[in-house]
C-alpha cells in the first residue's frame, strides 16, 4: 500500500483547556437541493453491495474507510440502513479473535477513527472499547527515529503524513469521548509538537509524503487525503485545545489545494495520478479529503468552500457516473469504477445532504 506525507512547519504551545472555538458563521450561500439525500444514498446502497463481505475478510485500510463513509452518510441523512454492516463486521472479527489491527500502523489509524465514528452514531461503548484498544497498539509505533513520530508499519521505520496524521486525530477524538481525560489529549499535543516541527507541512501549505533520513521529501506527491486528514485533525484540536489559529492552519492547507491548478484544475479536485494508473488506494483519497473540508466548512463557514464542495458533487453525479456506480475521475469520463472509488464519491455526494 502506497502512502504519502505533507510538509508542516508551524507550532502549538503546549497545553490544552476546555474552551471550544466560537461558533461557525452561517454559511453565505443557500443550501443544496434536498435531492443529494437521494443520490447518496444510492451510491451508499452500491458500495454496501460491493463491500459488505470485504468488511469482515480484511483489515486493509479501505474496508474501513468505505465503513467510515457509510458511516457518515447515516449521520448526515438520519438513515439506519446500514447499522448490521457495522455490527456484522465488529463481531466477526470478534468471534474470528481479529482486533483490526495489523502490521500497518496507518490502517490501525482508519479503524480507530471508523470504531470512534460507530460510537457516535450509535452510542455502543463496545465500538469505542475496540478504538481504544487499537489505538494502544498503535502507540507501539512511535519510535525515537526523527525525534518522535509513529512509523508506518512495525517492519517499516518510514515516518510517514498519513499515519501521524490519522494518529493526532484519532487521539483527539478519544480524548472527547473519554470523561476526565488527560492521556489521549497527552498524545494529542505531542503529535502535533512533532508533526509541526517535521516539515511535511510545506511553504506552499501542502502536505508531502513523508520523510527520507528524517528530512522532508519535497518531491513527492500532495496526495489529497495527506491535506484532508491533516486539516481534519487541525479541526479537532482546535476543539480541544480552543486554539483558532489551528483552524486558521487548517484554511490555509484547503485553499492550497482548491487554488491549486495540479490538484484542483477547473476547480474539480483530482489526485497527481493519471485516471488508469491510480491503483487501488488513490481512488479513495478525494472523498476523504471532501469529508474534512466539510468539517472545516461546519465549523467557520465559508461560501468557498461549499461552493467547492458542491461543484464537485455535481460533477461527480453529472460527468463520473454510469447508472449508480462512480468512477476515479470526478471530471469525467466515467472510468476504473471501483469499491474504493464509490466510497469516494459517497463522501463528496454527502456534503451535499442537507441539514436535518
Amino acid at each position: 500500500m502506497l502512502f504519502l506525507a505533507v510538509v508542516l512547519v508551524v507550532g502549538l504551545a503546549g497545553g490544552y483547556h476546555a474552551s471550544t472555538a466560537a461558533a461557525p458563521e452561517q454559511p453565505a450561500v443557500p443550501p443544496p437541493s434536498a435531492g443529494y439525500t437521494a443520490k447518496a444514498a444510492a451510491a451508499a446502497a452500491v458500495l454496501s453491495r460491493q463491500s459488505a463481505a470485504a468488511y469482515t475478510r480484511t483489515h486493509l485500510w479501505q474496508a474501513a474507510s468505505a465503513l467510515g463513509a457509510t458511516i457518515d452518510f447515516m449521520r448526515a441523512s438520519g438513515s439506519r440502513a446500514y447499522l448490521g454492516d457495522l455490527s456484522m463486521t465488529y463481531l466477526a472479527h470478534q468471534r474470528a479473535g481479529h482486533h483490526f489491527a495489523d502490521h500497518y500502523y496507518d490502517d490501525d489509524g482508519w479503524w480507530v477513527l471508523t470504531w470512534v465514528k460507530a460510537y457516535e452514531l450509535t452510542g455502543d461503548r463496545g465500538y469505542l472499547r475496540q478504538a481504544k484498544s487499537i489505538f494502544a497498539a498503535m502507540t507501539r509505533g512511535w519510535t525515537r527515529t526523527c525525534g518522535g513520530g509513529v512509523q508506518w508499519g512495525t517492519h517499516r521505520p518510514y515516518k510517514n503524513a498519513i499515519t501521524n496524521e490519522e494518529f493526532l486525530r484519532d487521539a483527539v477524538l478519544l480524548h472527547d469521548a473519554t470523561p476526565g481525560d488527560t492521556r489521549y489529549a497527552t498524545w494529542a499535543l505531542r503529535e502535533w509538537r512533532w508533526f509541526s516541527a517535521s516539515g511535511m507541512l510545506t511553504r506552499s501549505h501542502l502536505v508531502v509524503d513523508g520523510l527520507t533520513r528524517c528530512r522532508p521529501r519535497l518531491g513527492s506527491p500532495t496526495w489529497t487525503y495527506n491535506q484532508g486528514m491533516l486539516i481534519g485533525a487541525l479541526v479537532s484540536l482546535a476543539g480541544m485545545t480552543g486554539h483558532r489559529s489551528l483552524l486558521a492552519k487548517a484554511g490555509q492547507v484547503a485553499h492550497a489545494v482548491m487554488d491549486s491548478a495540479r490538484l484542483s484544475p477547473h476547480g474539480i479536485l483530482r489526485e497527481p495520478c493519471s485516471p488508469l494508473s491510480c491503483g487501488r488506494d488513490r481512488p479513495m483519497f478525494k472523498g476523504i479529503f471532501m469529508e474534512n473540508l466539510k468539517l472545516l466548512y461546519d465549523h467557520v463557514g465559508g461560501a468557498a468552500y461549499q461552493a467547492y464542495m458542491r461543484r464537485n458533487a455535481g460533477a461527480v453525479w453529472a460527468d463520473d457516473r454510469r447508472g449508480d456506480m462512480f468512477g476515479v475521475s470526478w471530471a469525467g469520463p466515467f472510468k476504473a469504477p471501483t469499491m474504493t472509488a464509490q466510497a469516494s464519491a459517497l463522501d463528496v455526494l454527502t456534503t451535499q445532504i442537507r441539514p436535518r
